[in-house]
């Protein structure tokens, strides 16, 4: 765990500073992704709480709506890469989920999405945001 001395902060105002850790995925990673977290959705938060902004949580493939599946192709070449870097050091960026009234979609991270898949992976990690239906509306466009 990375602790930040207080010089850093001195600058900043304190009533804006939010507790948060920094842990190495090798150091925990029980289910062989490189995810911080196992398990169904589990929460890994910079400390905010509250709804503020994106969260990263492990959620399952099969929870994971993907719209824009039919409409895309994935290159080959980069998923067999990622599958072979996710195996060796784990999945070092999220893919980005809209939640939406309960259920999560999934527009970009298509690569890392198909890699867990062809891995066999149960979860992945996702920062998700939080949105309307009308936020849902615009990414369907």
């Amino acid at each position: 765990m990375a602790n930040f001395p207080p010089l850093y902060l001195n600058h900043l105002p304190r009533k804006n500073i939010k507790p948060f850790s920094i842990t190495t995925a090798a150091a925990i990673s029980p289910n062989g992704n490189g995810s911080l977290l196992s398990g169904d959705a589990k929460t890994k938060s910079s400390g905010g709480g509250g709804g503020r902004g994106p969260v990263i949580i492990e959620i399952p493939l099969n929870n994971i709506r993907r719209p824009l599946m039919r409409t895309r192709s994935n290159d080959p070449q980069k998923v067999q890469e990622l599958m072979d870097s996710i195996q060796q050091i784990g999945l070092q960026v999220p893919i980005d989920v809209l939640e939406v009234d309960g259920v999560y979609y999934g527009f970009s991270g298509c690569h890392r999405y198909e890699a867990h898949q062809k891995l066999g992976l149960p979860t992945i990690r996702c920062k998700v945001r939080r949105g309307t239906k009308e936020t849902l509306r615009h990414h369907l466009r």
